[in-house]
């Protein structure tokens, strides 16, 4: 499944007239059974998402110690308690959504010297139960964020359910470019070709690749 999304992707990147290996495969490996994330780092995947630290914790310190260098994203919601661990595990950080989340993290940055990229999350749907700065707020919010030293590489967005994904897409699109950011984290298993066709940089697809989850094993 990985080879047939891997594919996909590239006939999207030439549909849109990108750059061949310009959009990153993030693999959402969340709640997935060890051996299917095995499975995929088998067959050479080296980027994966994960949507709860204490998960994350539990399963890629010793992949990395087994199969060398990785790219782990955190691309659920962040908690500021566990922002600590956080910063020590993922190599990027896509749900920046809040003040007192880039105060953690830019303290900490001070701290290690180093940080994670980040991305701010934009609700783009405006949806009340979703995390996320609301587009109105984005630019002074990427400013702030900014004016800490926090190297913010791009933002990230998930669509309304049930709703096309194309318009939040371009919505995403138009706030990175206004505030000079790159990076573009949209588009899952259900649309991430429209994704790309809007300039993605970063895709998320679980399901697609390692099969549905099973939430009833619950999460460590």
């Amino acid at each position: 499944m990985l080879e047939t999304i891997l594919n996909r992707i590239a006939e999207a990147e030439k549909a849109a007239g990108r750059a061949p290996g310009s959009v990153e495969l993030i693999a959402v490996s969340k709640v997935q059974p060890l051996d299917r994330v095995v499975a995929v780092l088998e067959a050479g995947h080296r980027i994966f998402g994960e949507n709860y630290v204490q998960e994350a914790q539990g399963k890629w310190p010793e992949l990395r110690a087994r199969f060398g260098r990785l790219s782990i994203h955190m691309i659920g919601p962040l908690q500021t308690n566990k922002a600590k661990a956080a910063v020590g595990l993922f190599d990027a950080i896509h749900t920046l959504d809040r003040p007192s989340l880039a105060d953690k993290l830019a303290r900490l940055a001070q701290e290690r010297g180093a940080s994670p990229e980040l991305f701010v999350q934009v609700n783009t749907g405006e949806e009340p139960q979703k995390a996320g700065v609301l587009p109105a707020d984005a630019d002074g919010f990427i400013a702030t964020c900014r004016s800490m030293d926090l190297p913010v590489r791009g933002l990230m967005c998930i669509p309304p359910e049930g709703e096309d994904s194309a318009p939040h897409f371009a919505q995403l699109a138009a706030i990175a470019d206004r505030n000079g950011l790159g990076g573009l984290s949209m588009g899952m298993s259900g649309d991430f070709e429209a994704a790309i066709a809007a300039g993605a940089t970063h895709v998320r697809v679980g399901s697609a690749i390692f099969g549905a989850r099973d939430y009833t094993a619950g999460r460590a």
